[in-house]
């Protein structure tokens, strides 16, 4: 357990990790708009939104971007291609069936 300078017990470890455990399992947001203006002219809006808050609770409420993002999910560019060999697979046999129903000398019944 952390210790102050006086060598008593200090609660605000244990403080620091019960309000990160809260955070983490209900959420943060901090919401906010900086604006600069000259005479009246707006010349920079940024916007900043920050969620603090854990993967399990993201994924509840539908947050789960990261999944998507090639740069953080390793896996994914494995995935594209697999998806790349499949399209040039689909095109390969569609050929091979339009080129099967155009063969001269065969006849379609009636």
């Amino acid at each position: 357990m952390p210790h102050d300078f006086s060598g008593n017990p200090s609660r605000a470890g244990t403080g620091l990790v019960d309000v990160l455990d809260r955070v983490l399992d209900k959420g943060l947001v901090v919401a906010g708009d900086i604006k600069v203006s000259l005479a009246e002219v707006e010349l920079l809006t940024i916007r900043i939104r920050l969620m603090v808050c854990s993967i399990d609770k993201a994924e509840q409420i539908g947050l789960d971007w990261w999944k998507y993002d090639r740069n953080l999910s390793p896996g994914r560019e494995e995935v594209v291609r697999e998806n790349l060999q499949l399209r040039q697979q689909l095109e390969s046999l569609e050929q091979r069936v339009a080129a099967l129903t155009r063969t001269p000398g065969r006849r379609r019944r009636r």
